[in-house]
């Protein structure tokens, strides 16, 4: 099929595009610049914003199928430039679905879409555990907005679905795995609380093939249609011995102090006033939705993505780390 990935050129968005052109599919790429590795695996490039209605329309001419996989992420930034990125991005996208007649839409949502303050959540399924309907944070609120719009689009005439993959890792990762080695190096990474509470994590070659099973069962009238997933390893560990296992494959130091939520949280809330007063350069280090995060359980029943397309994650942790620990050896600086 002739395959539309928006931010094809992300973490992500690449590992999505490769499983897709090795099952034969002809991609696209819709982001704002261009990649050399999609290049050098065929796919066809397509510079523009989301947030232009008229670029996204034309980029999905001809197109049968899209996975919206792009999004404004992160903990700090002004609203208006995530819900521009995330609620306008994915209305131009839902719209061109229409215009063209296009039956298939993958999205791409988050587990945050669900986060209620500090709630702790243990193995929470899609049906007991309904989005939030208060957030501290654009990047969640703009998320869910996004999220619902994808699923009231669900009809007669396009089918969609959204994906929750948590916390992505691996090789190729460009965000979070460089920051907290970043952070380890300079000494400035503590555990919120005592590191005990469990957390689930998502291996990139599972995150994206949860995204191509999904897109493999999609149809109007299938059993995922119209719903969100949850999507991670299936393997919940304490934060602490997921992040010290992520630095040991790559020699950075391991994580040995705490701090408390409460002092993290009135931590996160003063920093965010400060950023927002005076502002500040660049993102605040503590914001009350990453204190809330990092401190409580967070790990969710994938038995709906098993049950409704199949999705069996192939890559355990350990092995996961295995592979992470090789692309390090012969790709990053030393």
């Amino acid at each position: 099929m002739k395959v539309l990935v928006t931010g094809g050129g992300g973490f992500l968005g690449q590992a999505i595009c490769r499983l897709l052109i090795e099952r034969g599919h002809e991609v696209a790429s819709f982001s704002r610049s261009e990649h050399p590795a999609l290049a050098a695996l065929g796919v066809r490039q397509i510079r523009g914003d989301l947030a232009d209605a008229a670029a996204v329309r034309e980029a999905a001419r001809g197109i049968e199928a899209i996975f919206h996989n792009a999004a404004k992420a992160g903990g700090w930034g002004r609203y208006e430039s995530y819900r521009l990125a995330n609620v306008v991005g994915t209305d131009n996208v839902l719209a061109a679905c229409r215009a063209h007649g296009i039956g298939r839409l993958v999205h791409t949502s988050t587990p945050s879409v669900v986060h209620h303050g500090g709630r702790a959540v243990a193995g929470g399924n899609e049906i007991d555990t309904p989005p939030a309907t208060a957030f501290n944070a654009a990047y969640p609120a703009t998320k869910a907005l996004a999220e619902k719009a994808v699923l009231a689009a669900n009809d007669a005439d396009l089918a969609t679905v959204a994906l929750r993959p948590r916390l992505i890792w691996g090789p190729g990762d460009n965000h979070l795995l460089p920051r907290l080695v970043a952070r380890a190096r300079a000494g400035r990474l503590r555990f919120v609380g005592d590191g005990g509470n469990r957390i689930d994590t998502t291996f990139i070659a599972n995150a994206a093939q949860a995204h191509v099973d999904a897109f493999d069962h999609l149809a109007v009238g299938a059993a995922c249609a119209g719903k969100a997933y949850f999507i991670s390893n299936g393997e919940p560990r304490t934060l602490r011995e997921t992040i010290n296992a992520l630095l040991a494959a790559v020699d950075a130091p391991q994580v040995r102090g705490t701090l408390p939520f409460a002092l993290a949280y009135a931590a996160g809330a003063a920093m965010e006033a400060a950023w927002t007063l005076l502002p500040l350069p660049g993102e605040p280090p503590m914001t009350r939705f990453l204190a809330e995060q990092l401190a409580t359980p967070h790990w969710y029943d994938i038995g709906a993505a098993r049950r409704d397309f199949g999705y069996v994650p192939k890559i355990g942790f350990d092995q996961g780390l295995a592979l992470l620990r090789q692309d390090w050896l012969a790709n990053w600086p030393h």
